[in-house]
């Protein structure tokens, strides 16, 4: 087992985290070597003031943080731990989610995490980096009973998409990056892997100019609806992962479960009124080993870059649709679109991308809805009575040098 930064093997017996930093101070003498872990067990508050302390002390001491399965507060277990705002991750944060289980409070409008440099309105978030998020054992992060809000910042709230703050005075009544599970900016050396994310309030994880870093082992089951209270609810936007501006030199592997929105998306699109530079572009990423479908009918794997930002250097490595017989994804991977940021984006500005390997009963098998050229795609198996393999729905004068080959059509 990896240890933090400047920890030692030995542990201090009979003293919590807590209590060593603090006699650490009172009498350094007394004090040898650091502690090992910290936990949020060593500390009083609300679960997530808990957390969030234990992380601050791990970065005092050199060490990382572990949340057990036990929650323990005033004699009493627990087997859960209820956030009612998000876990702030610092830079050289490493924090093992040992067998637990983290849900949001009803009273929660916030992330499961953020890096803690988002500040919303700022020019650019301050670079992090090294934040490593791993579960052991079964480990899942479940949204709240009854969200306060879902969807993105375009869903109104009680009429496109589930909040119980819908028509509540001084709340926003649209969804917006609270709703985000996992959402980490500006960080460089990264790992996320090893839990379930279940029932997310929109996106469950999300990356904006990140770098260099790697999400694995990674299982989803959300579904597009929620039963609360016995009624059926529409959640909107519960994309697995989504790859944003500026993401590059990343690994997506062994992911797996049902989305009620894409299962992964790399989506580079400009914010309006801006115009976006090199640094904005999607480049450099490896897709591989994936096993899921999206519940709510859109895409396994979509590529999703705009006029004014490029996407290009990906591969789409082993894909297979795990959708039941009388549910079809729209494709099992998009490439590109005509309906977001002003159209299709420039033919040159979508390249190298690889797609080999996918077994699919999606309606379209691969489905290029934007521009491409210089790609490669190849052993795709389509699973239906008929149909193209590979379906050019913006039309031939988007496509140039595309190599297409070993596909088959395949009954169920």
């Amino acid at each position: 087992m990896s240890r933090g930064p400047g920890c030692n093997r030995r542990r201090l017996f009979g003293m919590g985290a807590a209590a060593a930093l603090s006699a650490a101070v009172e009498s350094p003498a007394k004090i040898t070597v650091p502690p090992l872990v910290v936990t949020p067990n060593e500390f009083k508050g609300t679960d997530v003031e808990r957390i969030n302390r234990a992380i601050e002390a791990a970065a005092s001491a050199g060490c990382r943080v572990v949340i057990p399965h036990n929650n323990v507060t005033g004699g009493k277990r627990k087997d859960v731990w209820m956030l009612d705002s998000a876990i702030l991750l610092r830079s050289h944060t490493t924090l093992e989610l040992d067998n637990c289980r983290l849900k949001l409070s009803d009273c929660c409008r916030d992330n499961f995490m953020r890096s803690s440099n988002w500040e919303p309105g700022a020019a650019a978030a301050k670079p992090l980096e090294d934040i490593h998020i791993r579960g052991i054992g079964a480990v899942v992060l479940e949204g709240a009973d009854h969200p306060r809000a879902t969807g993105d910042s375009v869903k109104t709230l009680g009429q496109r998409t589930y909040g119980t703050d819908a028509g509540k005075a001084g709340e926003s009544q649209t969804g917006d990056w609270r709703n985000l599970g996992i959402l980490l900016v500006s960080v460089d050396g990264f790992s996320i892997g090893n839990f379930m994310m279940k029932d997310s309030h929109s996106w469950a994880i999300s990356l904006e100019h990140c770098a260099h870093g790697t999400l694995r082992d990674l299982a989803f089951d959300s579904s597009g609806f929620k039963m609360i209270d016995g009624k059926r609810e529409t959640i909107l936007n519960q994309d697995g992962i989504d790859l944003r501006l500026g993401c590059h030199d990343i690994l997506i592997e062994n992911i797996s479960g049902q989305t009620g929105d894409d299962l992964i998306a790399l989506t580079a699109i400009p914010r309006a009124g801006k115009t976006a530079v090199p640094a904005d572009d999607i480049q450099h990423v490896i897709v591989r080993n994936i096993k899921g479908y999206c519940r709510g009918g859109h895409h396994i794997v979509r590529l999703l870059n705009t006029p004014g930002v490029r996407m290009h250097d990906i591969l789409i490595d082993g894909l297979i649709d795990t959708s039941p017989v009388d549910m079809h994804c729209k494709a099992a991977v998009k490439i590109g679109d005509s309906a977001y940021g002003g159209g299709i984006a420039p033919l040159g500005d979508t390249r190298r991308i690889i797609v080999n390997n996918v077994i699919s009963r999606a309606k379209h098998t691969i489905l290029i809805g934007g521009s491409l050229c210089d790609s490669i795609i190849s052993n795709i198996v389509r699973i239906a009575p008929s149909g193209e393999v590979v379906t050019v729905a913006s039309g031939p004068q988007y496509m140039r040098d595309v190599t297409i080959s070993n596909t088959r059509v395949v009954p169920e």
